[in-house]
């Protein structure tokens, strides 16, 4: 379906827990958050009936997200089920890699659509210290695994100021050397990120234009995201940017997010949305009407560069963990 903006929407965001098995430093304090109740999250057959619905007005592409997704243990059936809906055309998800060598040939076997993975970091200690539990080798392998059971891989890289700004290179190296895209993300304001450590996508862009002055724009389609992706000259896999703060790429933002207690956002940046717990007593004309009505309440961008007076109020103000990544 068309917003009010007639942006066309079709891309659901759904977490499905706020549990994680690291503690990534942007995302949580030291001392880790509280968290939801589980009697609070969506149970499975709730999130399938959402999905049902929001088919129903064009809403067919899901990502499935955390926390880390996989701690979730009825993950692998969720993604069966949903796959499953007629009209549905595409289910992905993303993951931290820690655990997810154990699932992925059951993943392929489902056919899953892609599997995005994080990496914001090649060395050992570095990751060790953003991430507070992890073990680089567990994801690295992880990423080998999915690459040879060919499952669609990216890596997401959100990029810090003052911690991996001098691994930009190295990681495009490494993607492309694995045949698979990486795209850089730019910090955004919300939970526990410092936006002073925000380095926009033109920084980067600069480093990886001296790597590879022959970097060129890549208009081939890769996903249902925002990034905006070149393509070094004799490589077969391409650099991304989703520039979540400096780019405001809200006109063509095609997207809905679902909280693992089911909430539904309309956009990121704010507070706003609706809590579909309800309507799912309902009829699926209810439910379907509740997407619907949150979908016409998408704002026409978001105000992470500069929150004025009138926004300041209204923006989002929960970590990212209770939202979803």
């Amino acid at each position: 379906m068309k917003d009010r903006f007639g942006r066309e929407i079709n891309y659901m965001r759904i977490s499905v827990t706020d549990r994680c098995n690291l503690r990534c430093e942007y995302c949580m304090p030291e001392e880790g958050i509280t968290k939801v109740d589980r009697s609070e999250i969506l149970q499975i057959d709730e999130i399938v009936r959402i999905c049902e619905a929001s088919v129903r007005i064009g809403i067919d592409r899901f990502k499935i997200t955390g926390g880390e997704p996989l701690v979730r243990y009825d993950l692998v059936e969720l993604i069966r089920m949903i796959k499953g809906i007629p009209g549905c055309k595409e289910v992905t998800m993303t993951s931290n890699g820690q655990i997810l060598s154990s699932y992925v040939e059951e993943l392929a076997d489902i056919g899953i659509d892609g599997i995005n993975i994080s990496l914001d970091t090649l060395d050992t200690e570095k990751y060790r210290n953003i991430t507070r539990l992890g073990d680089i080798r567990k994801t690295l392998d992880a990423i080998d695994l999915c690459i040879e059971k060919g499952i669609k891989t990216k890596i997401n890289c959100l990029v810090q100021k003052g911690f991996n700004e001098d691994e930009i290179r190295d990681l495009a190296e490494y993607s492309m050397d694995k045949g698979i895209d990486i795209r850089y993300i730019e910090l955004m304001p919300i939970g526990f990120a410092d936006p002073d450590k925000c380095l926009g996508s033109e920084e980067i862009m600069s480093i990886l234009r001296d790597a590879y002055p022959e970097l060129e724009a890549d208009d081939s389609k890769h996903g249902n995201g925002p990034a905006i992706y070149y393509k070094v000259l004799g490589r077969n896999s391409s650099i991304g940017f989703i520039n979540s703060v400096h780019g405001k790429f809200c006109e063509s933002c095609n997207r809905i997010r679902l909280t693992s207690k089911g909430f539904l956002k309309p956009c990121l940046c704010y507070d706003s949305g609706r809590d579909l717990k309800p309507f799912l007593r309902s009829d699926i004309d209810g439910l379907v009407g509740a997407i619907f009505d949150t979908i016409t309440e998408k704002p026409k961008s978001h105000c992470f560069e500069n929150p004025d007076r009138e926004h300041i109020k209204s923006l989002e103000k929960r970590p990212m963990s209770e939202i979803g990544g």
